[in-house]
């Protein structure tokens, strides 16, 4: 059947939007060009989006002809301001941004273990009002939240999970308490994940696995466009799995014995020492393995032959390691490929990214590449911001009662 003429004025508003978002200024020439519309239906979407306060005339084309037809028309980013949270054991860093995604403000504060849960919370609210202001913002749209663990399918809320802070689900109630914002939370690794599909490493895949490499491990599951959760949200939860190399087995309250024993930062740190690596500049809040893994790659073209065979054991040793908890997942999903991501993921690069795929092309019959990441430890808070970016423009195009 077709559309009701609501319907397809809806359809041609948010078709308009998206390309307004997508490509930046236009003018109506070039709307009625990139969607197949007629000059007239164009003209009738541009004015309704502009009485709505949506879009507005953002200057003037280059072409000779001036007139109506040569006004460039965007979208108004300060109609909405946005917020992007990475919540971690140690601290919680936050951006503030506009409708379009601009960065508009970004501050961070350490959270020290013996915190106690309400000063602990306070911190991070008070970092993010503090943020805000700064960006010139009185109020928050939307709040993406990136955080360790399970995140409930159905409720969309932060589980209890052994072994991390109490703050953390606290932090979440007291976000949505505080400030007249939606609050959207969802695991770090899968928001890592969106933003590789959409910024980093995997922009030419659907069907990819991200490795998530940091202070802990873990992954997340993209099939077909769409990040998969499982039934209970933990889809992913791959420090768990049980691996060989390690003395024991994980057991259902801690991960220790699976694969975090094998590539979590506290072992890539041992596992360096073994061969004489120590960091020597660990950048605030990265993972001491980080700092080992980029410090190997840069020392295998030292000019000493025992800092570079030091160097060369470590990587290849790490990357038997990344090959094994890898090469699970390979075999059950087929992904055709791997992202290692995270802090440890950027530092090691192509370097380390190709020796686990000879590792994993040796290990398993189905063809799989292997890609280093290309937003380290950022991916988390970039995925937050698409995440809150596009729940914002869902609410604010959609269409309006009359």
């Amino acid at each position: 059947m077709p559309a009701s003429p609501s319907t397809a004025r809806a359809i041609n508003d948010r078709l308009a939007l998206r390309l307004l978002q997508q490509e930046g200024a236009l003018t109506a020439g070039q709307l009625k060009q990139l969607t197949g519309l007629s000059r007239p239906t164009v003209a009738d979407l541009v004015e309704r989006l502009a009485a709505a306060g949506l879009i507005e005339v953002v200057g003037e084309s280059g072409e000779q002809r001036r007139g109506p037809n040569a006004r460039l028309y965007g979208i108004v980013a300060d109609r909405a301001h946005l917020a992007a949270l990475d919540v971690r054991t140690e601290g919680v860093s936050v951006v503030v941004a506009d409708l379009l995604g601009r960065e508009l403000a970004r501050a961070s504060v350490p959270i020290a273990d013996d915190t106690g849960t309400g000063p602990a919370v306070e911190q991070a609210v008070t970092l993010v009002e503090r943020a805000a202001k700064e960006a010139g913002a009185e109020r928050l749209h939307t709040v993406g939240v990136g955080a360790p663990g399970l995140i409930d399918p159905a409720t969309g809320e932060l589980r209890d999970s052994s072994g991390l802070p109490e703050w953390h689900r606290r932090l979440v109630a007291a976000l949505q308490e505080r400030l007249p914002a939606r609050v959207i939370v969802e695991n770090e690794t899968n928001l890592a994940a969106l933003a590789e599909q959409r910024d980093g490493a995997a922009r030419d895949r659907d069907t990819f696995v991200l490795l998530w490499l940091g202070h802990g491990t873990g992954a997340a599951v993209v099939l077909d466009g769409r990040l998969r959760r499982g039934a209970s949200g933990g889809t992913g939860e791959i420090g768990f799995l049980p691996v060989p190399g390690t003395s024991a087995l994980p057991s259902a309250t801690d991960c220790e014995g699976g694969f975090h024993s094998l590539a979590g930062s506290a072992a890539i740190a041992e596992l360096a020492a073994g061969c004489g690596l120590v960091a020597t500049a660990v950048a605030p809040g990265e993972p001491e393995a980080a700092a080992l893994v980029r410090q190997a790659v840069a020392t295998l073209s030292s000019p000493s032959p025992s800092a570079s065979s030091g160097a060369d054991r470590f990587l290849s040793a790490l990357a038997d390691r990344l090959a094994i908890g890898a090469a699970s997942v390979v075999a059950v999903l087929d992904p055709g490929c791997v992202v290692l991501g995270g802090e440890v993921g950027q530092a090691g690069g192509e370097v380390l990214a190709t020796r686990v795929g000879a590792r994993l092309a040796r290990m398993s019959p189905l063809p799989v590449e292997v890609r280093a990441s290309a937003l380290g430890g950022g991916a988390v808070l970039r995925g937050a911001l698409l995440t809150s970016r596009e729940s914002a423009q869902d609410d604010l195009f959609a269409p309006r009662s009359r």
